[in-house]
């Protein structure tokens, strides 16, 4: 019987159904078929699994004494952590990962500052950048000091970025050729990859949790690489009067419906294109599901997947965009 596992993405190797996950013509390949393909080709296979799965494999990590490194995009932060903090007692580094697509003029105490109301849940939380480079001696050193046996588990929703950070330790302080499939699009890793750094560490990847209310799910491969920033984002500033609104690539659309002349500021990928319109005419997206927000002062509006827009002063908005997408506010993180 094969028990050889997929190095890219964790799943158990077979060569019966070229239609199930872990295929391979050839048992003897290190990566499967669909690993293959887009690491060679930018050509993505989706796979369609649940969080049931998923979370039993964090309650196998929550059962071990191992340290954990949780890791979250800056961009596209969940409202909470309780959902995998639960599950996982053991001690945690929280990795506030891409950096390098906030704008420069963020400053890191900044960041610090917003987060410091979760020291109690970790023992420590650190700003990285896989791209840049930035920060990872730091990281790798509080994972050394921090590590309470060889293993260490990342952990975090899909699309976070852990297997990217991993692949980066890796190329910087290993000598081995082992490396973890990457993809912009969800569950891309399938069940936990280990990789010995050295004969201290022993990073181990794990699948990332689903976030059913995210945009990416609702779009199609091109489109979810068009939403995902590559580079530093240019926000974009608008002066909006009630009346007037916010159209983002035909994906969003905010009407600025009660209040003084108000500053938006969106948060997306420099690929998408976002425009001002007058509400009152534009009738576009309007079939879509509408939400309605009383806005305080320095808020965020976080579209789950997409970004998210800060306003300056308090309000009245309306938001069209797909039912199953989440919207919710937020203190304003920048």
């Amino acid at each position: 019987m094969n028990d050889r596992h997929c190095k890219g993405c964790g799943i158990l190797l077979q060569d019966e159904n070229v239609l199930l996950p872990g295929y391979t013509t050839d048992l003897s390949n290190d990566i499967c078929q669909r690993c293959f393909r887009i690491k060679n080709y930018g050509e993505y296979q989706l796979v369609t699994n649940n969080n049931v799965e998923y979370i039993k494999v964090l309650e196998a990590v929550g059962k071990t004494n191992d340290l954990v490194v949780y890791v979250t995009d800056l961009i596209n932060l969940e409202k909470d952590f309780d959902t995998i903090r639960n599950i996982i007692p053991n001690r945690m580094i929280l990795v506030l990962n891409k950096k390098d697509v906030l704008p420069r003029s963020v400053k890191e105490e900044k960041l610090y500052e917003y987060f410091k109301e979760y020291n109690i849940f970790f023992d420590e939380i650190i700003t990285v950048s896989t791209k840049n480079n930035y920060n990872m001696d730091y990281l790798l050193r509080r994972i050394k000091m921090l590590q309470t046996t060889k293993n260490v588990y990342f952990v975090g929703r899909t699309n976070a970025g852990k297997s990217s950070l991993i692949n980066n330790i890796i190329r910087n302080y290993s000598e081995s050729g082992d490396e973890l499939t990457m993809s912009a699009l969800p569950s891309t890793t399938l069940n936990t990859v280990s990789i010995a750094l050295n004969e201290h560490l022993t990073l181990i990847d794990t699948p990332g949790l689903l976030d059913s209310g995210s945009m990416i799910n609702k779009l199609d491969v091109d489109l979810v690489k068009k939403i995902s920033p590559k580079k530093e984002i240019k926000p974009k500033t608008f002066q909006l009067r009630v009346g007037q609104g916010i159209n983002i690539n035909d994906l969003v659309r905010v009407d600025y419906i009660e209040g003084e002349r108000n500053s938006f500021t969106v948060f997306v990928s420099n690929e998408l294109k976002v425009s001002r319109i007058n509400s009152n005419i534009n009738k576009n997206l309007k079939e879509l599901n509408k939400c309605t927000y009383e806005v305080k002062y320095n808020t965020d509006l976080v579209v789950n997947g997409l970004g998210f827009i800060k306003i300056m002063n308090k309000g009245k908005i309306d938001i069209y965009l797909d039912k199953d997408v989440e919207v919710y506010m937020r203190k304003s993180l920048i």
